[in-house]
């Protein structure tokens, strides 16, 4: 924990009367009107400016020339087949990214619609990897008010009206609302999952609103969590004299984002629920074949709330109720007719024309009363499809079923009826961090705020159900294309166990031979059997995951919604603290299907388009970039850039991860259950010690995460994370009994750190690598990456701690501190001299995830002041009054003049490894305080030889590897 006050940080306190009156907060402070201190806030008449994206140099133009022909080229001929590539940087939105972005809504994996901070309805993400970023303006919160004594009246749309597409009031379409806030006085407040809008005497002046959205999001809960609904609860308090009469509409289009409601096909519903949850359903049925949608808007009649509906206006008035007609009617009488509740079912709509519906509720404030009106948004799409065929239900499936209609009138029944419930328990885990006087007021509620993207990064929860193949899909079409008998059918499906399993090398380029080495199984047990090499054209088969006694399905996120790929694994190394401190069932299962994944190749022919170079899809015993784009866990490695069977740090990424989530849970289930592809993943990577010497090296090409910054020979980042690999590994095998492999991998670990220490350490930090280019010498931030995991796991230190304080000061001092004085987060790369290195775009870039990874170290080796300086940069710059406008949208990284690369990006939830360094789990707190290493037993023979292996191989250097480097327990 934390030692003592930090107030160092906190000159960016936000008192909450800066942006609404005290006596506002007092008023509103009923039922959670009132927002907490701890929230990050906006006016509504901020200006969202456009976001400024980077652009390479000309030099980092001519050496990607090649690979930009290639990729282009691949983006048009995914095109050709209706699909997107995971990577296109030719294609630009419609919609320009600004800096106008706030809390999504609903839970996770059942699609995501994000709301701006003004009010906007924005980012539709029910389609799995399509974003449409473009607002749909018709859906608003609008309020009409009018007074007992009837010389006031007030309406107005509850978002400020400078948004673009509003035309001229003469229109009969939205623009002919009142637009009248000026957003002056009003504020938003934002901690995820919650938000509010408070209006200070906007549009009434007697008149004090908050509106709170609140969404499941409920940490350990595996039901409500995958629900998608979202409740707004507006809290009225009446100042003035007279009473008033205060109608709120909800405004919404039958719409999935984009174009999507001129396509035809759409009508609306009314519906009356129970416990006077009444409203509409707008059916929508979406293009290109993919699963219907059904949005339900409802509010909640009680005993001073009365509801009406109206089930289709258009914008144009020809076929239906206009929308100035619409409003109009609410202007007037403050509601609708009641007999609109039998209308029943609308006529689809046609081509180009847009549907839209509204939900009123009515309400009497007495003077100096308060009253509370609860409105909530649904939308079911129960089948999830991916643009290969492959289609699955989703998670809430389990507890709503499949329909579309019904689940959309429970969802937002429930939401409507648990919304407290769901608080209470938001509340129970945020209050602990919230009241913590001892951390930065910034921290926490960025740290809540990062959360956002486990609802908006494109989140897929699946009931863990194998899927249903269309005719269409490659797995359908491979099925119903075999020949033979049934027996000869049958033979071609064997499954061999992984130690019969022959890899023959026909498909690899000019027949490269590959050997991966037999998969070792935990002691006394034999290793379960896995399914043979694929043949060309035949796709992996669904991985189904063991998940104990409680099975929480499937769960994909993307590595961002520029980047389509699912659970892309380096970059999910630093993201998935946040997974396994909120949901760890869900991190288990992703690691299960990754071990899963470990065992099985994919023979079919990939073009790699950095070289030109073509290989197979996936190679066993090498970790998977990702779980695939179009068709996750049948087709993994979307990614195509380079060959990432060659990648130097996935495969000690995927153990270093494994063994943290064994030692956080003490699930021993899992542990034993993925020990073979652990064993598996740690021999593959045998083939990059050319040496001998225990240590891997790089390969002269960008073959880890930082995909564009070349490395040679021994590197710190690789070479670290191996290390940290060896040492878990052997702690692992230690721990399930397997005691051969324990020795092994501790001796490995004994022989390489002697080498790493003596090739990289030059006495204050790790060189870049080994080799002898320019940038050899660069302090990169992301050097003690390995150690980072070591220490977060409860493993003990790779290196002597002076060592590692040595270096993580020398990335303050340098990467954090020379750049801007510390107000931009740790650049990638540095020179001795105290220069940026500009060596490629990615080494004087700064990223998010890494530089909360750093400080999360930092925090972990008792430097709390560098680690919350260093992570209050990404604060300053990216979600600060003062900063480039990146909240809710946060990018792998910007520049150091604050141009952004991929928004809305999966690693900034590393910020939760910072909350996970403050508290540990109990799991690794009441660990025995005993080096397991030093119990694995290694004979005098062994340790002669490592030293004798160290004399041979490398120069002594009594600075950089003392005596003491070699003690061990014999």
């Amino acid at each position: 924990m934390v030692s003592g006050h930090l107030f160092h940080c906190r000159k960016n306190s936000w008192p909450p009367e800066e942006y609404v009156g005290r006596t506002a907060l007092q008023l509103l402070d009923l039922d959670g009107g009132s927002p907490p201190e701890q929230a990050w806030r906006r006016r509504l008449n901020s200006h969202a400016n456009i976001l400024k994206e980077f652009s390479v140099t000309f030099m980092e133009a001519m050496k990607m020339m090649t690979l930009g022909v290639r990729l282009w080229s691949y983006v048009r001929e995914e095109a050709s087949h209706g699909r997107k590539a995971p990577i296109d940087p030719f294609t630009r939105e419609r919609c320009k990214p600004s800096a106008s972005q706030g809390v999504p809504l609903g839970g996770m994996g059942s699609g995501s619609i994000s709301r701006g901070f003004r009010g906007e309805f924005k980012n539709w993400h029910i389609i799995p990897g399509l974003c449409e970023n473009s607002p749909v303006m018709e859906n608003q919160f609008s309020i009409f008010v009018s007074r007992d004594s009837g010389n006031k009246k007030y309406s107005s749309v509850l978002a400020p009206g400078h948004h673009e597409g509003l035309k001229k009031r003469s229109d009969s379409g939205i623009s002919s609302w009142d637009w009248n806030l000026s957003g002056q006085h009003s504020t938003y407040h934002a901690l995820f999952p919650r938000a509010w809008t408070i209006y200070d005497g906007e549009p009434d002046p007697d008149l004090k609103i908050s509106c709170r959205q609140i969404s499941p999001f409920i940490p350990h809960d595996y039901k409500d969590s995958s629900l998608p609904a979202s409740v707004f609860v507006y809290t009225l308090v009446n100042t003035g004299r007279d009473r008033a009469k205060v109608s709120l509409l909800m405004t919404w289009a039958n719409s999935i984002g984009g174009f999507s409601h001129h396509s035809g096909g759409h009508f609306n519903e009314p519906f009356i629920g129970d416990d006077g949850v009444s409203g509409v359903l707008l059916h929508h049925k979406t293009a290109k074949d993919n699963p219907p949608v059904t949005f339900s808007i409802a509010a909640c009649e009680t005993q001073n709330v009365s509801v009406t509906v109206l089930p289709v206006f258009g914008l144009s008035g020809e076929n239906h109720v206009s929308a100035k007609e619409m409003w109009d009617t609410m202007s007037k009488d403050g509601h609708f007719s009641r007999e609109n509740f039998d209308a029943g079912c609308s006529m689809p709509s046609s081509s180009g024309e847009t549907l839209c519906a509204a939900v009123s509720a009515s309400t009497w404030v007495e003077p100096h009363g308060r009253c509370t009106v609860a409105f909530a948004l649904a939308w079911s799409s129960p089948k999830v499809k991916f643009q290969k065929g492959c289609t699955y239900n989703r998670r809430y499936t389990e507890f709503y079923g499949t329909s579309e209609r019904s689940s959309s009138i429970n969802l937002v029944h429930d939401a409507l009826t648990k919304y407290r419930l769901w608080e209470e328990e938001i509340e129970k885990w945020q209050d602990p961090i919230l009241k913590d006087e001892k951390l930065p007021e910034w921290y926490k509620f960025t740290l809540f705020n990062e959360l956002y993207f486990l609802v908006a990064g494109g989140t897929v929860w699946t009931d863990g159900q194998p899927p249903a193949f269309s005719e269409t899909s490659p797995a359908y079409q491979h099925k119903h294309s075999k020949k033979g008998t049934k027996s000869e059918s049958v033979k071609d499906n064997h499954v061999k166990p992984a130690a019969e399993q022959v890899n023959d090398g026909d498909d690899l380029p000019n027949g490269e031979e590959r050997s991966v080495s037999m998969y070792a199984a935990v002691h006394g047990s034999q290793m379960p059997e896995q399914t043979s090499g694929l043949r060309s054209q035949e796709p992996i088969p669904y991985l189904l995951s063991k998940d104990g006694p409680e099975n929480v399905g499937k769960f994909l996120y993307l590595e961002g919604v520029e980047y389509i790929m699912w659970n892309t694994y380096d970059v999910h190394f630093y993201a998935s603290f946040a997974l396994l401190d909120l949901f760890p069932k869900i991190e288990l299962s992703i690691q299960r299907d990754f071990a899963d994944a470990v065992l099985y190749e994919d023979r079919r022919r990939v073009k790699f388009l950095a070289d030109g170079t073509s290989g197979i899809r996936k190679v066993k015993g090498a970790v998977p970039h990702d779980l695939g784009t179009h068709d996750p866990w049948h087709e993994m490695n979307a990614y195509n850039i380079h060959d990432t069977s060659k990648w130097k740090d996935l495969n000690p990424k995927f153990v270093l991860q494994v063994y943290r989530d064994f030692a956080a849970t003490g699930d021993m289930t899992f542990g034993r259950d993925v020990w073979p592809a652990v064993c598996a993943a740690m021999d593959y990577m045998d083939q990059f010690d050319r040496d001998c010497d225990g240590l891997i090296e790089n390969d002269g090409f960008p073959d880890q995460t930082y995909d564009a910054w070349t490395v040679h020979g021994i590197s710190a980042y690789c070479g670290g994370l191996w290390l940290a690999a060896l040492q878990a590994a052997a702690t692992m095998a230690h721990r399930l009994g397997d005691r051969p492999y324990a020795e092994k991998y501790k001796l490995k670990f004994m022989k390489a750190k002697a080498v790493y220490e003596a090739k990289l350490w030059n006495g204050s930090y790790f060189n870049y690598d080994s080799g002898t280019s320019s940038n050899s010498r660069s302090i990169q931030a992301d050097q003690l990456a390995g150690q980072w995991y070591a220490a977060s796991s409860g493993l003990p230190p790779i290196f002597d701690e002076h060592k590692i304080r040595s270096a993580l000061q020398k990335i303050f001092e340098f990467n954090v501190m020379k750049v801007k004085g510390g107000r931009m987060g740790a650049v990638n790369g540095m020179t001795p001299k105290g220069k940026v290195d500009e060596t490629c775009m990615q080494s004087r870039e700064i990223w998010t995830g890494v530089t909360y990874g750093v400080a999360a170290n930092m925090l972990l080796h008792g430097m709390e002041h560098q680690g919350f300086i260093t992570a209050e940069g990404i604060f300053l710059a990216g979600w600060s009054e003062d900063g480039y406008g990146y909240w809710f949208q946060t990018p792998e990284g910007w520049t150091t003049d604050g141009h952004y690369r991929s928004l809305v990006y999966m690693r900034p939830l590393a910020i939760w490894a910072m909350q996970w360094a403050l508290s540990p789990p109990k799991a690794i707190l009441e660990a025995p305080k005993v080096n397991l290493m030093d119990r694995i037993h290694i004979s005098p023979q062994a340790v002669r030889a490592v030293g004798e292996i160290g004399v041979r191989k490398i120069a002594p250097d009594n600075r950089c590897i003392p005596s003491s480097t070699f003690q061990c327990e014999c």
